[in-house]
């Protein structure tokens, strides 16, 4: 067994254990990373920008926004189930954070809102082409990476933490296991643990949610977040928290024209045939969409449009284009829909006439009939009477062919299970800081009650770099104090 030294064991290197690194070792901490995968990041490297008020880039874009206002609607919107004095730290400091990235060389594009009606705090980093696109956090995480080793930072890649140990109470290094099957004991002073939770576990996620993958679920799966960091942190005397999925809902993710027609405020039905929502929740709260759709018979619904609809988008605009995409019709429509069927795209159907549509897709023919009725003659008078929808979003499903798409939860990785406070001290059952046991990110991240926080766009990614340098910070301070 090879053995090391350490002041800092960071499990993981997503952004939230990179940030911890860099952060620690900023504050004169040795730092150890192990990762288990081949490259740093996690699901970063899908992600696009982070959360933060009172920036730079909100004050030139005269974002009025303060940190109480933003505190206080955070609070209303989860009920208080988050621990208000972390969230209130996680928002006091997310400005510093954008300015703390700026100086280690992230440049952003600028600051959005991730859908209308929400607030100007998603600040997307400016990624190598210099274009809006996703993925972008990809070159955040090179940065972290590249800072961490100019730091000093030892990163062991493929090395994934199998234990956390403790002696008398306190936390005192790891084992892990390298790529040639080595054991690796690292004794430190003080864990951070930073694995991002189990979005790709699908049998903790049944266990632990009850959702299946491939059946009512079809998340993104970010390769590796296994839940390890979650059991080891548990095993070592933390408690548990809510854990909750990142849920979201809404039709085939194809970021075109295309795409985006399959995803706008069409008419919507259940397999009772029945409305269940304003559709409007898909352009203003996918995290609400999700929740809509996760309560419907085999979590499954349907969005359909017909053919004036389809010539609308293609030829004028989508109702709603997604956000920094320079994108507003479906020009490619046909083009990009055979493309979508003959790859075996499962979710986009084509029908000549309403029977083949109840007919493919299961809709109870007697509901879907009654519901169309209904929904057309809203259309025509222009108020939607169940709803309340707007009337401009009220397009009549009555011209061949006709366009669906199977609406589903999809989901972008777990949140919450290790229980912490505001100094990212991983806590007991009895509430007491484990001693030397540190987490953040999503591992850690209780924020949001039942539902995550869509108003305020950005919390994924800014409570996982804010948390991390949180847990920097304090497990430096734990390391170097002289009760050690």
């Amino acid at each position: 067994m090879k053995q090391i030294e350490t002041d800092v064991v960071v499990i993981a290197g997503g952004s939230s254990g990179l940030a911890a690194a860099v952060t620690a070792a900023e504050n004169g901490a040795r730092v150890t990373v192990f990762e288990k995968a081949s490259t740093t990041g996690g699901a970063a490297n899908m992600a696009m920008g982070l959360f933060a008020v009172e920036s730079r880039l909100q004050r030139i874009k005269q974002v009025g926004l303060t940190t109480d206002e933003a505190f206080k609607m955070f609070m209303e919107y989860t009920h208080w189930k988050g621990d208000a004095r972390l969230i209130k730290t996680y928002i006091d400091r997310s400005a510093s954070t954008i300015d703390w990235l700026e100086g280690l060389g992230v440049e952003f594009l600028d600051v959005y809102n991730h859908n209308p009606g929400l607030y100007y705090t998603w600040h997307v980093v400016k990624p190598s082409s210099g274009a809006f696109a996703a993925g972008s956090g990809g070159t955040l995480v090179k940065i972290l990476t590249d800072t961490a080793r100019e730091l000093g930072v030892k990163v062991y890649m493929q090395t994934p933490v199998k234990k956390i140990l403790k002696q008398n109470d306190r936390v005192t290094g790891v084992i892990a296991v390298d790529a040639s099957g080595e054991e690796i004991k690292a004794t430190a002073k003080a864990v951070i643990v930073a694995t991002g939770g189990f979005g790709d576990n699908p049998e903790m996620i049944k266990e632990r949610l009850g959702f299946e993958y491939g059946k009512d679920f079809f998340p993104h799966k970010i390769p590796g977040l296994a839940g390890d960091g979650l059991k080891m942190a548990w095993e070592a005397g933390a408690a548990q928290t809510q854990i909750i999925m990142h849920l979201v809902g809404g039709g085939p993710t194809i970021m075109t024209g295309f795409g985006f027609t399959f995803n706008q405020p069409n008419l919507a039905v259940n397999l009772l045939g029945e409305r269940f929502m304003n559709e409007e929740e898909m352009i203003h709260n996918l995290a609400f969409c999700g929740n809509a759709i996760s309560r419907q018979k085999d979590r499954r619904a349907y969005i359909i449009f017909d053919e004036d609809a389809r010539r609308y988008y293609e030829d004028v605009k989508v109702d709603f284009p997604f956000v920094g995409f320079p994108v507003s019709k479906a020009e490619n429509f046909d083009s990009e829909l055979k493309q979508a069927l003959d790859g075996g795209n499962e979710n986009i159907f084509v029908f000549n006439s309403l029977d083949e549509f109840i007919a493919k897709t299961g809709v109870d023919p007697e509901g879907f009939k009654k519901t169309l009725e209904r929904y057309n003659k809203a259309c025509e008078t222009g108020r939607d009477e169940e709803f309340n929808k707007k009337a401009r979003f009220l397009r009549p499903v009555k011209k061949p062919k006709f366009y669906a798409a199977r609406l589903f939860c999809d989901g972008f990785g777990t949140l919450g299970g290790i229980k912490i406070n505001y100094k990212t001290e991983a806590l007991d059952k009895e509430s007491k800081a484990v001693p030397g046991l540190y987490a953040c990110g999503s591992d850690a991240n209780s924020m949001y009650g039942d539902t995550y926080c869509y108003l305020l766009s950005g919390n994924t990614l800014g409570f996982a770099i804010n948390s991390g340098r949180m847990a920097g910070e304090s497990a430096t301070k734990y390391a170097k104090s002289s009760l050690n």
